[in-house]
């Protein structure tokens, strides 16, 4: 007793001679089926090429388009001229052309031997079923479906939208439960036979040839009814990404291959020279006597599948851009945003990189150029301080500046003066740390010694904008970790919201902070707010200053921390 092969060949002739030849060579009879879509000189010259093989047979020539009755139809004859013309048969194996051997053919016969009335054919009922893609498990079999997917894609979508719209239903055969799963299968002589010989079958194959993708149903559901042992699950290694297209396997593919454990693997590239000269060259004699084992690999096709449809954070390409939603983490890594620190604090942005040790820039999205650190004007990645250039997509600006910098913290200043159409993609990144004290952009308008009708007219420009700003960073949809102080509360006490910036950082070992920097000289700004008052403007976002004295914090800087040893 041997196992029978049954190969549906449409394309790279050349290959599926040398697997049929390895397989009669391990004593398995071949039934070849030929899409008749290939040409009859092509045909021919197949079928000479292999006439000095007794023990390969060719089948009856169907048209096998992809999700339709043909490829049923030609498995069919196949596995009828297997089972008349091969009586030693007793397992019938279905592949592909593009199906490669990748254990030597005695150790399929001798595994399929030592189980002698199993069958394995993955079937499991629509419900049990995850990997169903374009939305149609159970309808695939209610529902008929005359055009082709793929030639008639639009009639095929009006259709089924036509046949939800009126509730029909197809009433599935009395007696049958539609199973489904892989169209790659071994299955007995007993119940093959029964299946090719029920008296029902008329009335099966009509009813299976107006299901979707009837080759994924057909033997899976009919099987049911006769097996006496079914062991759900293919003896043939397919994989599918999230799409379900069929992976195709690769020459650098040799040793994921070999550690499966699979006795064949579907689908080889045809041009994949060193994988069909490893598997179809090795001696036949070499047993492992492994039980099949896709799942070794699984985590490596899992991986791959997260990779294409997620990818890594804060990397953009082009099988996910646009979408929103789809970059898995809007930023590749952590980042801290100051707005009104390098306003009020004297030499802020060369303190702070002494503090933490991050990368510390000016305004990135300052109105004339990115204030890359240190004064640069072409930062990693060659990304250029031109303003122009940034402004053209902000977005990407800042997502390619933390990709090419990722391993670096990286800290800039942003202000009301800055381009406020990056302000909403980073509130929602959750990289983000944004601090804000508001109303210091006040500060540097008391300091300009203008005109004071200029300064009214821009300190109201800003209050807006800021406000406006603020009730972004203050929206449900927000992300980032967002800290908002009034001027006037963060000057009372500015060591400890320092010294938790500086610990959210965490880029030096945690400990308090020995030196503070320099708050500007606020002698006079309360007098200031308060003219701004008397002239019709309301500067609210700065808190309450008293008119005078000044803020008691600018004058508690003057002594600096020192440690008394014992």
């Amino acid at each position: 007793m041997t196992v029978g092969i049954v190969m549906l060949v449409h394309t790279a002739l050349n290959r599926a001679e040398e697997v049929a030849r390895h397989w009669t060579r391990g004593g398995c009879p071949v039934v070849i089926h030929v899409d008749r879509i290939v040409p009859k000189p092509a045909f021919d010259a197949f079928v000479e090429s292999l006439s000095d093989c007794p023990s390969i047979l060719f089948s009856r020539r169907h048209r096998c388009e992809w999700g339709t009755w043909g490829l049923v139809a030609a498995s069919q004859d196949a596995a009828e001229l297997m089972l008349n013309r091969f009586e030693e048969v007793r397992h019938v194996y279905l592949a592909s052309g593009a199906c490669l051997p990748l254990r030597p053919v005695e150790e399929l016969v001798e595994y399929l031997a030592m189980r002698p009335r199993t069958d394995f054919i993955e079937s499991a009922t629509t419900a049990d079923v995850p990997w169903t893609v374009g939305g149609l498990d159970h309808e695939r079999f209610t529902m008929y479906f005359p055009f082709s997917w793929r030639k008639h894609r639009y009639l095929f979508d009006r259709f089924v939208e036509f046949q939800r719209q009126i509730g029909f239903r197809r009433r599935v055969p009395k007696g049958l439960v539609p199973h489904m799963g892989s169209q790659w299968w071994c299955l007995t002589r007993q119940t093959l036979s029964a299946i090719l010989q029920d008296p029902d079958r008329p009335k099966y194959d009509r009813y299976f040839r107006r299901v979707w993708i009837p080759d994924e149903s057909y033997f899976q559901t009919l099987s049911r009814l006769y097996s006496t042992n079914i062991e759900s699950r293919s003896l043939t290694l397919s994989k599918f990404d999230f799409q379900g297209k069929p992976h195709i396997f690769y020459d650098d593919h040799l040793q994921l291959l070999r550690r499966s454990d699979c006795f064949v693997a579907r689908k080889i590239w045809p041009h994949a020279g060193r994988l069909y000269d490893a598997f179809l060259s090795e001696p036949n004699g070499t047993t492992s006597r492994q039980e099949p084992n896709p799942g070794k690999i699984d985590r490596i096709f899992a991986k791959a599948v997260d990779r294409r449809t997620r990818g890594r954070a804060g990397l953009y390409m082009q099988s996910r851009f646009p979408n929103l939603g789809w970059e898995n983490g809007v930023t590749a890594g952590k980042y801290s945003v100051f707005q009104g620190f390098s306003e009020l604090f004297q030499d802020f942005e060369s303190w702070l990189a002494r503090a933490t040790g991050a990368q510390v820039h000016g305004h990135l999205f300052g109105p004339e150029r990115a204030e890359f650190a240190g004064g640069q004007s072409v930062l990693n990645g060659a990304l250029s301080d031109n303003a122009a250039l940034r402004d053209y997509n902000p977005k990407a600006f800042l997502t390619n500046l933390l990709w090419n910098t990722r391993g670096e913290r990286q800290c800039f200043q942003y202000g009301p003066h800055d381009n406020p159409k990056v302000l909403w993609d980073m509130s929602r990144d959750p990289n983000a740390q944004i601090s804000v004290i508001s109303g210091a952009w006040a500060v540097p308008l008391f300091k300009s010694n203008a005109n004071f009708a200029d300064i009214r007219t821009e300190a109201a420009a800003l209050q807006k904008i800021e406000n406006s700003m603020l009730d972004t960073l203050r929206s449900p949809d927000v992300k980032a970790r967002i800290r908002i102080w009034s001027m006037a509360e963060f000057i009372e006490a500015p060591m400890e919201p320092l010294q938790v910036i500086i610990d959210e950082i965490g880029q030096k070992s945690l400990r308090r902070l020995a030196e503070a920097p320099r708050l500007e000289d606020l002698a006079g700004f309360g007098q200031f707010l308060q003219n701004l008052k008397n002239q019709g403007m309301h500067p609210y976002l700065m808190g309450d200053f008293p008119v005078d004295p000044g803020p008691r914090a600018a004058q508690s800087q003057r002594r600096k921390p020192y440690l008394v040893k014992h």
